[in-house]
């Protein structure tokens, strides 16, 4: 995929994104800490940073971070929400082009977003940019598609009305991450996650992922109409749930 249409394909959903995106679990974090030795002085480099969901959490941990993110919208919602932590900078740039300095970061993280990375220049870039003794963080919540009859419906919505849906989800990358960080050894963790929703927060959550068709868009209406469908079938007391298994690969590269 052109670098251009990963960057810009989430212009125009960021207040979605924002709203209804789900956030990562505290073990994410501790794995760091527990695994990698992330301490408060250890400066973060937060790539394709969006709007500053993960950020949020290193900064809570008293890290400086800086974000790094190409696209403007996602970037500059990303300052509003963290405008409050004087630890946080933030960078137009890319996973392949970061403007960062050699060897000045402690941690290079890049969450929800490594699937759309050059894999070999973005990661001769964080070997770039990283210390000797840095580490190489990639996290992705990884939504289930088949363990519940709600999922399965909202999976099969999927197929039906997303514009590039088969091409661009994550979960098919993932089994490729190895090629971050070979011929460096890696670890993983995984963790369970949930999401609860009414139908305007299932909505919204549909609505800000990249393959769903956007207002004007031929499909928008049938698909809204078909999640409705979805949404009464299978809602309980007014609210259903989406499941994650949060996926967590962490290394030094070599």
């Amino acid at each position: 995929m052109p670098a251009s249409n990963a960057t810009s394909r989430f212009s125009g959903r960021v207040e979605n994104y924002i709203r209804y995106r789900p956030g990562y679990p505290p073990e994410a974090l501790q794995v760091l800490q527990n695994e990698c030795g992330l301490a408060p002085n250890h400066v973060v480099a937060d790539i394709a940073s969006g709007t500053g969901i993960w950020t949020r959490m290193i900064l809570e941990n008293g890290n400086p971070v800086v974000g790094v993110e190409p696209n403007t919208e996602m970037r500059e919602a990303g300052e509003r929400l963290l405008a409050s932590f004087p630890n946080f900078t933030s960078r137009g740039g890319t996973a392949e082009e970061t403007t960062l300095a050699d060897a000045s970061i402690g941690f290079v993280t890049a969450a929800q977003a490594a699937h759309w990375f050059d894999r070999d220049r973005s990661r001769r870039e964080f070997v770039r940019i990283l210390r000797p003794d840095g580490w190489l963080v990639l996290l992705w919540n990884e939504r289930l598609t088949d363990s519940t009859p709600f999922l399965r419906d909202y999976e099969q919505l999927l197929l039906t009305y997303g514009t590039d849906y088969e091409d661009v989800r994550h979960e098919k990358t993932t089994d490729a991450v190895n090629e971050f960080f070979d011929p460096a050894p890696f670890q993983a963790r995984v963790f369970e996650m949930q999401q609860e929703f009414d139908y305007s927060g299932i909505e919204g959550r549909l609505l800000s992922s990249s393959y769903a068709p956007g207002l004007g868009h031929p499909k928008y209406e049938p698909m809204l109409q078909e999640l409705r469908r979805i949404f009464n079938t299978h809602a309980v007391a007014g609210r259903a749930t989406f499941d994650y298994k949060t996926r967590v690969y962490f290394g030094r590269l070599k």
